[in-house]
């Protein structure tokens, strides 16, 4: 087992009408506030009327408009509004995007570094606003974990960004803020929290205790997906996504485990930063290639592992014939619930696969990944996904 620090910070308070606490949990931080929240789906869902409600005595400065792959320009202007307005605490009801967008703002409204030169450069953050978070939908689980990822379009850029000090000191987490969620996106959301999970699996040593937690949120997720998109209003479902996605990556099931980058999040993140597309999706589309590709001497027993654990297949001697079974089961499920399985069906081709495999080995950490990845092999993946 690997040394390691453990603090998870955020209080969470999970359930139907958590949502009652807001003013507590405002006051002990101040009366300005920052509410940054997507396209408008809280004001039709009435959680944005809530808050105005349970907030009234309060000073409520707004951004919205938060596209689903966060801009930089988003975080420029939230930083101008909080250095502006003197804000307390930042508000982040939404998806993943939203909250990411309100942990870059608050880090850089407390420097007069710029803040896409903080991102690129990964400075240290000595402080931060408070952020409380409400998420909207199961996804990144960025509710409760310290990073954060953020697009620049002018230069087809998306980088990620990590410190404890941008981890939410608050999340409220309330499954009935998920049943509005279109199938569509519950569905990116699940390959999404799926792609965490690999992440903490799919590395050079684990723990048995750690392979027993992160196998059963697999199978949690797999499990009560296509009942949230078929029953959106189910309470139960909601929750355990809503749960899954929260703990699925702040290390709360795989403290020990010997973690790594993880090639399909860098290779994806090319993807959204060129042609904007929903980080899900790309890791569906690119996960089950990645497998494929890795799949070797050196690997075919973890893979033999996961067919068997996570998709019951049947234990045999041919290692390799489970591996590929468990892939193929992979897929499968990402195509039961609707998303393309292919860059071709996104409008993507190859004109750009050499620039994105290029920058993903350079800024990701691919080398160093479960499987390292070279330019070559990014390219070869990229193909193998059209």
């Amino acid at each position: 087992m690997e040394n390691f620090q453990f603090c998870i910070s955020t209080n969470v308070l999970f359930g139907k009408d958590q949502i009652e606490n807001l003013p507590n949990i405002v006051s002990s931080y101040g009366k300005r506030i920052l509410l940054v929240y997507g396209g408008g789906s809280i004001k039709r869902t009435g959680i944005y009327e809530t808050i105005k409600s349970l907030l009234a005595q309060y000073e409520i400065h707004e951004l919205g408009g938060i596209a689903p792959n966060p801009r930089i320009e988003n975080v420029y202007e939230g930083v101008r509004i909080c250095k502006q307005q003197s804000i307390d605490i930042i508000l982040a009801v939404g998806g993943g995007s939203v909250i990411d967008c309100s942990k870059v703002i608050a880090a850089a409204s407390c420097t007069e570094i710029d803040a896409w030169q903080m991102i690129i450069n990964r400075m240290p953050v000595s402080e931060a606003l408070p952020i409380c978070a409400i998420p909207t939908i199961a996804a990144t689980g960025s509710e409760t974990d310290a990073g954060a990822v953020i697009s620049n379009l002018a230069t087809n850029e998306k980088r990620s960004f990590f410190s404890p000090n941008i981890m939410p000191k608050v999340a409220i987490i309330d499954p009935t803020y998920t049943f509005s969620v279109p199938a569509a996106q519950t569905a990116a959301g699940a390959a999404d929290i799926l792609s965490h999970l690999f992440e903490q699996y799919f590395v050079p040593q684990s723990t048995f205790m750690g392979d027993l937690l992160v196998e059963s949120v697999i199978k949690t997720i797999i499990k009560y997906t296509p009942t949230a998109m078929a029953e959106p209003e189910n309470y139960e479902a909601r929750a355990q996504l809503l749960w899954g996605s929260a703990i699925a990556d702040n290390a709360t099931l795989c403290n020990g485990n010997k973690l790594c980058p993880f090639g399909v999040h860098g290779m994806e993140h090319e993807l959204s930063a060129y042609y904007d597309i929903i980080h899900g999706v790309g890791l569906a589309i690119l996960t089950p290639r990645w497998m494929r590709h890795v799949l070797s001497d050196a690997t075919v027993e973890r893979f033999a592992r996961f067919a068997q654990n996570i998709w019951d297949i049947a234990c045999s001697d041919d290692k390799y014939e489970m591996a590929n079974q468990g892939i193929i089961a992979t897929e499968r499920f990402f195509k039961s619930i609707g998303i393309p399985m292919t860059l071709s069906e996104l409008g993507i081709g190859c004109e750009h696969f050499e620039e994105m495999a290029n920058h993903a080995v350079e800024t990701e950490g691919l080398l160093y990944a479960y499987v390292p990845l070279t330019k070559n092999d990014v390219i070869t993946i990229y193909k193998n996904s059209l």
